[in-house]
Protein backbone atom coordinates (compact mmCIF):
# COMPACT_ATOMS: atom_id res chain seq x y z
CA UNK A 1 0.00 0.00 0.00
CA UNK A 2 2.84 2.48 0.78
CA UNK A 3 3.89 2.09 -3.12
CA UNK A 4 1.13 2.91 -4.17
CA UNK A 5 0.69 6.35 -1.81
CA UNK A 6 4.10 6.81 -3.50
CA UNK A 7 3.24 6.40 -7.28
CA UNK A 8 -0.12 8.84 -7.05
CA UNK A 9 2.28 11.19 -4.95
CA UNK A 10 4.87 11.06 -7.82
CA UNK A 11 2.19 11.12 -10.41
CA UNK A 12 0.88 14.28 -9.15
CA UNK A 13 4.15 16.04 -8.41
CA UNK A 14 4.78 15.33 -11.91
CA UNK A 15 1.74 16.85 -13.25
CA UNK A 16 2.22 19.55 -11.23
CA UNK A 17 5.50 20.45 -12.21
CA UNK A 18 4.83 19.55 -16.04
CA UNK A 19 2.39 22.46 -15.91
CA UNK A 20 4.77 24.77 -15.63
CA UNK A 21 6.09 23.85 -19.58
CA UNK A 22 3.80 24.99 -22.20
CA UNK A 23 4.51 21.69 -24.13
CA UNK A 24 3.53 19.47 -21.49
CA UNK A 25 0.52 22.20 -20.50
CA UNK A 26 -0.93 21.80 -24.29
CA UNK A 27 -0.48 17.73 -24.32
CA UNK A 28 -2.40 17.52 -20.75
CA UNK A 29 -4.94 19.69 -21.57
CA UNK A 30 -5.04 17.61 -25.12
CA UNK A 31 -5.71 14.73 -23.07
CA UNK A 32 -8.05 16.06 -21.11
CA UNK A 33 -10.08 17.67 -24.06
CA UNK A 34 -10.15 14.12 -26.02
CA UNK A 35 -11.12 12.53 -22.37
CA UNK A 36 -13.69 14.69 -21.95
CA UNK A 37 -15.16 14.60 -25.58
CA UNK A 38 -15.00 10.90 -25.83
CA UNK A 39 -16.46 10.21 -22.34
CA UNK A 40 -19.68 13.31 -23.88
CA UNK A 41 -19.89 11.20 -27.31
CA UNK A 42 -20.22 8.06 -25.97
CA UNK A 43 -23.12 9.52 -22.83
CA UNK A 44 -24.77 10.72 -25.45
CA UNK A 45 -24.70 8.34 -28.68
CA UNK A 46 -24.62 5.14 -27.09
CA UNK A 47 -26.58 6.09 -23.82
CA UNK A 48 -23.81 4.57 -21.53
CA UNK A 49 -23.92 6.32 -17.52
CA UNK A 50 -21.36 9.11 -17.08
CA UNK A 51 -18.74 6.72 -15.27
CA UNK A 52 -18.98 4.00 -18.15
CA UNK A 53 -18.23 6.16 -21.19
CA UNK A 54 -15.28 7.43 -18.87
CA UNK A 55 -14.42 4.10 -18.46
CA UNK A 56 -14.28 3.59 -21.71
CA UNK A 57 -12.70 6.48 -23.18
CA UNK A 58 -9.37 5.67 -20.53
CA UNK A 59 -9.67 1.58 -21.38
CA UNK A 60 -9.70 2.61 -25.19
CA UNK A 61 -7.05 4.85 -25.29
CA UNK A 62 -4.69 3.06 -23.12
CA UNK A 63 -5.10 0.27 -25.61
CA UNK A 64 -6.38 -1.74 -22.50
CA UNK A 65 -9.67 -2.78 -23.99
CA UNK A 66 -11.20 -5.45 -21.62
CA UNK A 67 -14.08 -5.70 -24.20
CA UNK A 68 -16.56 -5.11 -21.71
CA UNK A 69 -17.80 -2.56 -23.02
CA UNK A 70 -18.10 -1.58 -27.04
CA UNK A 71 -20.01 0.72 -29.20
CA UNK A 72 -23.48 -0.39 -31.00
CA UNK A 73 -23.81 1.99 -33.28
CA UNK A 74 -22.69 2.84 -36.60
CA UNK A 75 -21.63 6.48 -35.79
CA UNK A 76 -20.07 4.98 -32.51
CA UNK A 77 -17.78 2.68 -34.33
CA UNK A 78 -16.40 5.39 -36.93
CA UNK A 79 -16.06 7.98 -34.01
CA UNK A 80 -14.29 5.31 -32.08
CA UNK A 81 -12.00 4.45 -35.41
CA UNK A 82 -10.79 8.10 -34.96
CA UNK A 83 -10.93 8.73 -31.64
CA UNK A 84 -8.27 5.85 -31.32
CA UNK A 85 -6.18 7.08 -34.08
CA UNK A 86 -5.99 10.89 -32.16
CA UNK A 87 -6.21 10.14 -28.80
CA UNK A 88 -3.29 7.09 -28.75
CA UNK A 89 -0.82 9.42 -29.72
CA UNK A 90 -1.59 11.76 -27.60
CA UNK A 91 -1.96 9.71 -24.15
CA UNK A 92 1.34 7.92 -25.53
CA UNK A 93 3.20 11.47 -25.83
CA UNK A 94 1.59 12.70 -22.52
CA UNK A 95 2.52 9.48 -20.54
CA UNK A 96 6.19 9.72 -21.83
CA UNK A 97 6.43 13.76 -21.47
CA UNK A 98 5.20 12.80 -17.80
CA UNK A 99 7.95 10.42 -17.16
CA UNK A 100 10.54 12.94 -17.97
CA UNK A 101 9.00 15.32 -14.71
CA UNK A 102 9.68 12.66 -12.25
CA UNK A 103 12.04 13.27 -9.77
CA UNK A 104 15.26 11.39 -9.70
CA UNK A 105 15.91 10.10 -6.37
CA UNK A 106 19.77 9.05 -6.07
CA UNK A 107 18.67 6.60 -3.10
CA UNK A 108 16.39 4.48 -4.67
CA UNK A 109 16.60 0.54 -5.80
CA UNK A 110 16.92 1.85 -9.46
CA UNK A 111 19.59 4.55 -9.08
CA UNK A 112 21.53 1.95 -7.10
CA UNK A 113 21.37 -0.60 -9.94
CA UNK A 114 22.47 2.00 -12.63
CA UNK A 115 25.41 3.59 -10.55
CA UNK A 116 26.46 -0.09 -10.24
CA UNK A 117 26.59 -0.41 -14.21
CA UNK A 118 28.61 2.98 -14.71
CA UNK A 119 31.30 1.54 -12.68
CA UNK A 120 34.25 -0.80 -14.62
CA UNK A 121 34.31 -3.81 -14.24
CA UNK A 122 36.85 -5.36 -11.69
CA UNK A 123 38.93 -7.08 -14.86
CA UNK A 124 38.60 -3.40 -16.68
CA UNK A 125 41.08 -0.80 -16.45
CA UNK A 126 40.32 2.80 -18.38
CA UNK A 127 43.24 3.98 -20.33
CA UNK A 128 44.13 7.55 -20.53
CA UNK A 129 42.04 8.44 -23.89
CA UNK A 130 39.34 7.67 -21.92
CA UNK A 131 38.64 3.94 -23.66
CA UNK A 132 38.44 1.18 -21.55
CA UNK A 133 41.07 -1.25 -21.92
CA UNK A 134 39.78 -5.02 -20.89
CA UNK A 135 42.59 -7.18 -19.04
CA UNK A 136 42.34 -10.66 -17.85
CA UNK A 137 44.17 -11.30 -14.64
CA UNK A 138 46.36 -14.90 -15.07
Amino acid sequence: MPALFIFILRLFRGIRDGLKEPEFRGLFWSVVLILLTGTWFYHQVEGWDWLDSFYFSVITLTTVGYGDFSPQTAVGKLFTIVYIILGLGLLSSFILLLADFQPRESSGLLSRLTNRRKRPLANQEISTDGEEDSHVAN
